[in-house]
């Protein structure tokens, strides 16, 4: 979407990029109440991968490694709308790490997650952190949170970023 004010450019190194399907194929969002299709845990992943022609058993192959990674390979043929919340925010999570995103924006990852989801999902930020395979940008209200997962921490106040920090991690 383009921002409702302002302007925003995006750049690879110095050179300003436009801004068509090939960036946007760049980066991927998941929000905190992950819609889903009235299908299979399987086929919401594999959606993102059908509808850009990616073969079949490459397919199966990006969601079962996402399954994996998040997982819930025990649920793969589970009617989607039956997952718990915290199931299916890792779902949504699945879903855009099956595209291989450059850039993954996470939007409160934890928000109405069980205690349980919420250390899976984590652990599952960390993972990728270390993957060093999508750059991971996550907002929250959750400080200690974001003091636990972040490597930069920007606190926002009034619309203004007001600190920037830096973790150890």
């Amino acid at each position: 979407e383009n921002p409702d004010g302002g302007d925003i450019s995006f750049f690879d190194g110095n050179s300003l990029l436009k801004r068509d399907l090939l960036l946007k194929r760049r980066i991927t969002l998941v929000l905190p109440r992950t819609g889903v299709f009235n299908t299979t845990v399987y086929k919401n992943i594999a959606y993102g991968l059908n509808i850009r022609g990616i073969h079949r058993q490459e397919i199966d192959k990006k969601v079962n490694t996402a399954l994996a990674f998040v997982g819930l390979e025990h649920k793969k043929n589970q009617r989607a709308l039956t997952l718990s919340s915290g199931e299916t925010q890792r779902l949504g999570i699945a879903r855009a790490l099956a595209i291989e995103p450059e850039f993954l924006f996470l939007d409160e990852p934890t928000a109405s997650v069980d205690e349980e989801n919420t250390g899976i999902i984590e652990s599952i930020i960390r993972t990728m952190k270390a993957s060093g395979r999508s750059t991971v940008i996550m907002t929250t209200h959750d400080r200690e949170q974001a003091e636990r997962l972040a490597d930069v921490l920007l606190l926002i106040k009034e619309g203004t970023i007001s600190e920037i920090a830096q973790n150890g991690q």
